[in-house]
């Protein structure tokens, strides 16, 4: 059994479901599909669905010709849900995963992938979770929902966690080239899960066990987490002492060893670095551990949007402005440049607390069209000379790199610069306020 779906993976003969068609399952559908797999997309969110079949890659930066072509040659087909009677031989989970209200994990939407997949599950199928989970999901919570239906893994079916690593708006590191960790339940699990991702990925790199692969991708995230809240702590440190931040930290990066370039900012935001650390933090309490670290990195990164609200504050009272008489345009309302996903979005954060003040806001993002705060729905204006000269302060949240940063450093009254996006633009220094 093994053997031949080996051989079929090999041959391009199976057919692939790929469950959840957001930042990490559409584009791994379309190369799948690329490389002559049939290949079948499912999300629940019928709008993506739809825009699929029409050919709009809606993920930044993806091509839109490419997924037209694939669809109309019937070699991806969408779904809402899974297709009664059409077997699927390799099945991979990209569903999304996020944290409850009290930072512990919320696994809903893979225990809900599971389940479906226990309605179709077959003798000879490779399942591969690749959804962002703590240390034991799939052996703990994916495993016995699959082996509730008396098949057993290694013997009649295959399991797999090969976590995504994908860097939305990146465009030298792709779903193709980006190195891909791949840990099994079992042996056999693992030679057919290397297998299958080494049709797709350039380099595919097998780990001990499920938990190792598991581990390795918070491991990767908790690292960024950890040394942005260590830049965004002198960020902190620096606004009391009266020393620029971005000064400090490029004299730093100068020095060729030892050192790695991380920078502060207004909050971290998307999918990876404010949710997956706490992952392994509730983990850990499993075991009577204490991350110290990552709760503090934690603690540091939310800070980042009260800060900015302070020196926005302070910025208009030094111009004689009270916040409740004020205007203020926010540019990019997405958690990071050239993309326009707004999850965990410190610009959403600070528009909520900009709104407490009174403060009058609009923003403009070339990516995001309207965003959904607690009290209203807000939609992006145009950047124009008009709607900057209107505002007492222009911030900039996002550094989109479709902005023309000098345009604006000579119409804006005011700009408060938290990506240091204004840098080495000559007059910066009287209009311009860095964190």
């Amino acid at each position: 059994m093994r053997h031949l779906l080996k051989e079929m993976i090999i041959n391009k003969d199976v057919r692939v479901c790929v469950l959840g068609l957001g930042y990490v399952g559409l584009p791994l559908a379309v190369e799948l599909a690329k490389i002559g797999y049939l290949t079948i997309g499912i999300d629940k969110n019928i709008d993506r669905v739809e825009q699929v079949k029409q050919g709009y890659h809606y993920v930044s930066g993806k091509n839109d010709e490419e997924l037209k072509q694939l669809v109309q040659q019937g070699k991806l087909n969408v779904f809402s849900s899974l297709p009664t009677g059409m077997d699927m031989d390799v099945i991979v989970i990209c569903v999304p995963t996020s944290l409850t209200k009290n930072l512990t994990p919320d696994l809903q939407h893979v225990r809900s992938a599971s389940e479906e997949i226990s309605k179709i599950i077959k003798p000879g199928q490779l399942i591969c979770l690749e959804s962002t989970v703590y240390p034991g999901t799939t052996e703990d919570v994916v495993l016995p929902v699959l082996e509730s239906t008396g098949l057993q893994v290694e013997k009649d079916f295959f399991l797999c966690h090969s976590p995504e690593r994908v860097d939305p708006g990146n465009k030298t590191y792709t779903t193709e080239n980006t190195n891909k960790i791949v840990g099994g339940i079992g042996p056999h699990s693992l030679d057919l899960g290397l297998c299958f991702y080494e049709q797709t990925i350039s380099h595919v790199v097998p780990v001990t066990d499920v938990k190792a692969a598991e581990l390795a991708k918070i491991y990767e995230n908790t690292f960024r987490a950890v040394n942005i809240a260590l830049a965004n702590e002198f960020a902190l440190l620096c606004d009391k002492m009266k020393i620029c931040v971005w000064d400090v930290l490029e004299a730093a990066f100068t020095k060729p060893f030892g050192i790695m370039p991380f920078y502060p900012g207004p909050g971290v935001g998307g999918h990876c670095i404010p949710i997956d650390p706490h992952y392994i933090e509730w983990k850990a309490r499993e075991y009577n551990f204490l991350t110290r670290f990552i709760n503090i990195a934690g603690e540091i990164n939310r800070k980042m949007p009260e800060h900015v609200r302070e020196i926005i504050i302070r910025t208009l009272n030094n111009n004689g402005l009270a916040p409740s008489c004020s205007k203020i345009l926010i540019l990019g309302m997405s958690y990071k440049k050239d993309v326009n996903d707004s999850r965990e979005s410190p610009a959403v954060c600070l528009a909520e607390l900009l709104l407490k003040d009174g403060i009058e806001l609009m923003y403009h993002d070339p990516f995001v069209s309207e965003v959904t705060l607690s009290t209203k729905k807000i939609y992006s204006v145009p950047l124009c000379g008009r709607v900057v000269n209107d505002v007492d302060i222009v911030l900039i949240i996002t550094d989109h790199s479709t902005i023309d940063y000098h345009w604006l450093v000579n119409n804006a009254r005011t700009i408060v610069d938290t990506r240091n996006a204004t840098k080495g633009i000559p007059g910066r220094e009287k209009k311009v306020v860095l964190i």
